[in-house]
């Protein structure tokens, strides 16, 4: 229960990034700074708890006259290694650039929506894998989550809705590449130590981004300013506590389940963008809300269903 419960938690935090996101544009800053600061934010508060995580380990081993009675796969890691978690952790950036980037084109509801076909994505993707046809309780959950997205989304109240292609592909792709970060989370190097795991997979994402967009921010004044709270919140809940309840969760239940319970996301950027954007939220997206948290719960409550 407790890595379902990471990984649930993790995806709550990526469900406040929309609304931060869009309160930055409107503040004037550009893609690169938004990215930059968040993915700086999470570098540095990773590699900080590395180095609590190491010092808390020195005295526990000094406890132990020197034994490593503790199995936390604490064993120094190769730079292959170290290469291998770094490649694992560019989806995080690329994933960040292309949804905020489809945030100019398409509203906020329908670039989460389309982000949201993440959830059959990484079923799929978890399904050619492992060669394995997902369970019934995967399909009957992701069937719930469907028609929930769609409520969500606001689509049903026959609202005009605007579409642009470059929007709808740019968020697509950011489905595809979140997808991608689900399944590395639970494939690269799973017996590394999880806060290691996440600080070399958020260091790889941050080196990448560096080279496509270079830190200007750093230099011209701006990160001293609102740039760092946005930056701050941003690298809090987007690139600091997701990747590392991901690496904590995911390797535990599953590709397809981690799938499945990230459809958190969704209800909590739904709420946000009604409490802080003052975005207008009517009965059947609230309805699709509740649908959606019914599909995350779903397998679970069958799993323990069956048990009894």
């Amino acid at each position: 229960m407790k890595y379902l419960i990471s990984v649930f938690v993790g995806a709550i935090s990526y469900g406040v990034l929309s609304t931060i996101v869009v309160l930055a544009y409107k503040a004037g800053f550009q893609l690169g700074e938004i990215v930059g600061t968040q993915l700086l934010t999470g570098f540095v508060l990773s590699w900080l708890l590395v180095f609590y995580t190491k010092k808390k380990r020195s005295r526990e081993l000094s406890k132990c006259n020197g034994e490593d009675s503790i199995n936390w796969a604490h064993k120094k890691l190769t730079w292959k290694q170290r290469s291998l978690l770094m490649l694992a952790g560019t989806p995080t950036v690329i994933t960040g650039l292309l949804y905020y980037q489809s945030l100019r084109y398409i509203s906020a509801s329908i670039a989460i929506i389309l982000l949201f076909q993440f959830t059959w994505i990484s079923v799929i993707i978890q399904t050619i894998n492992s060669r394995c046809r997902p369970g019934n309780n995967i399909l009957l959950a992701l069937l719930v989550i469907f028609g929930g997205t769609f409520f969500a989304s606001g689509l049903s109240g026959g609202a005009r809705v605007s579409f642009n292609s470059h929007g709808i592909i740019l968020a697509l792709l950011a489905a595809v590449s979140y997808s991608l970060f689900v399944l590395f989370s639970g494939k690269v190097l799973p017996t590394v130590h999880p806060v290691y795991r996440s600080a070399w997979m958020i260091t790889g994402g941050f080196i990448l981004l560096v080279i496509l967009f270079p830190p200007y921010f750093l230099f011209n004044g701006l990160l001293w300013g609102p740039l760092l709270i946005f930056g701050f919140l941003l690298g809090l809940f987007g690139a600091f506590i997701p990747p590392l309840l991901f690496a904590i969760g995911v390797p535990h239940i599953g590709e397809g389940m981690a799938g499945i319970v990230g459809a958190a996301e969704l209800p909590v950027a739904v709420l946000l963008s009604s409490l802080v954007l003052h975005e207008h939220v009517d009965k059947l997206q609230w309805l699709g809300v509740i649908l959606i948290l019914a599909g995350v719960a779903l397998p679970k409550l069958k799993q323990l269903h069956s048990k009894k």
